[in-house]
């Protein structure tokens, strides 16, 4: 990302809280501020950033705006009556260099917007990405593979259902925080690993969830779930360029090679998820962010896979499982009990699973194909990994597998 795409898509949610707060109409001043964007992306890099880039994004997206109310007499005499009520420094950016920041911070704010509980997840993920995140319709798209006109109708639905929301943070917005970091926590997965598609990995679509959390983070600098997010996603993250090979091919954990880790993110994970946990055992209120955080920590700071602590590791995701006991959960813990137990334990542990879990079922073959080889059943394992390679919609998980079970003997 170029200097002036990563200003514009910092500037984007500020500008667009500016107009939703003073002017109302989410749906047109979204549409004024993807138009100011656009402008500035054209004459920046030829003319140079301006002094204050916010203030000249907020001028240029208000005239955009009030050029698309004009002929509505009745709402602009309203948005008039509205914006003289309204403290008028709440309408000005900043001069250059100015730390002032607003009395509620509007990307936030927006945030809670894009996660209002009646849109759909798909819907919040694709307001999230448009309205927080400042990408185009056509990289949501892309991002999410889908068409682009697809896209552009989810959106436009998504926009309407939020139309007449106040602006502002809900009342209720501690309780609403879990939905804001389940989708920065959605659209990182998609990124770190695409579940359908040709490439592993989608690096822009994690690294702009990187983004988010940081800056809900930077907003919320006391919460410990928010820490423990941006803590596994940067924890995570870090291993991204050993995970795939100079073809494109999936390695996996015990393959990689840890010099090509991003020791930096794992040294900022490691120190969040320490703070976040410290400060959480003193109110007893330990978060699952926080756990799988500590997860990714112990794996990060081990020298090598068979200096991995699995006993420390299945300790936390006992405490995980307590907490959110999902399919994923679950699955994850059996590898550990394979590690910690051996894989015969393992396999009694896959079968308590009960039924497979709807969206995982080729994640439970797989583990089962890898615990059945290492307890030396090469029919059944390679029976499992074939199975797991049908049913994932992901290319190179799928040649990964096959190249599992091709490799066993016999």
């Amino acid at each position: 990302m170029n200097e002036v795409e990563g200003l514009l898509r910092r500037c984007a949610p500020q500008v667009l809280g500016a107009l939703v707060r003073r002017y109302g109409h989410f749906y047109a001043a979204e549409d004024a501020v993807q138009e100011a964007l656009l402008t500035a992306a054209g004459q920046w890099p030829a003319n140079g950033v301006p002094d204050n880039p916010r203030g000249w994004l907020i001028k240029v997206a208000s005239r955009r705006l009030t050029d698309a109310l004009r002929g509505e007499e009745a709402r602009r005499l309203r948005e008039e009556k509205a914006a003289a009520l309204t403290p008028r420094d709440a309408f000005v950016a900043p001069e250059p260099g100015a730390d002032r920041a607003p009395n509620e911070d509007d990307t936030l704010t927006l945030l809670f917007l894009c996660c209002h509980p009646e849109l759909s997840v798909p819907a919040q993920i694709a307001l999230t990405l448009r309205a927080v995140g400042g990408l185009t319709t056509a990289e949501i798209a892309r991002a999410c593979l889908v068409p682009e006109a697809t896209m552009a109708q989810r959106i436009s639905r998504a926009k309407q259902k939020v139309r007449g929301v106040r602006f502002g943070r809900p009342d209720d917005w501690e309780s609403r925080l879990p939905a804001v970091l389940q989708i920065l926590y959605l659209v990182f997965n998609e990124g770190y690993t695409a579940t359908s598609g040709a490439t592993l990995q989608r690096a822009d679509l994690a690294v702009e969830a990187i983004r988010l959390t940081r800056t809900v983070h930077r907003l919320l600098p006391g919460d410990p779930e928010v820490a423990g997010l941006l803590a596994l996603m940067l924890l995570t993250d870090a291993r991204r360029a050993a995970r795939q090979d100079a073809r494109g091919e999936l390695v996996p954990l015990d393959e990689q090679d840890r010099g090509r880790w991003d020791r930096a993110a794992v040294a900022e994970g490691v120190e969040l998820v320490t703070r976040a946990l410290a400060g959480s055992r003193g109110t007893g209120r330990v978060g699952p962010y926080q756990v799988r955080a500590a997860v990714a920590a112990v794996h990060d700071e081990a020298d090598s896979y068979d200096a991995t602590d699995w006993r420390e590791i299945l300790g936390l995701y006992d405490v995980l499982v307590e907490l959110v006991p999902g399919p994923v959960e679950r699955l994850n813990r059996v590898v550990a009990v394979a590690m910690v137990r051996g894989a015969r334990a393992g396999l009694a542990e896959l079968e308590t699973l009960g039924e497979e879990p709807a969206g995982i079922g080729h994640r439970v073959e797989a583990v089962r194909g890898h615990l059945l080889e290492r307890a030396g059943e090469w029919a059944d394992a390679r029976a499992a990994y074939e199975s797991a390679a049908r049913r994932t919609l992901s290319l190179p998980e799928q040649r990964y597998l096959l190249a599992r079970a091709g490799r066993l003997p016999g």
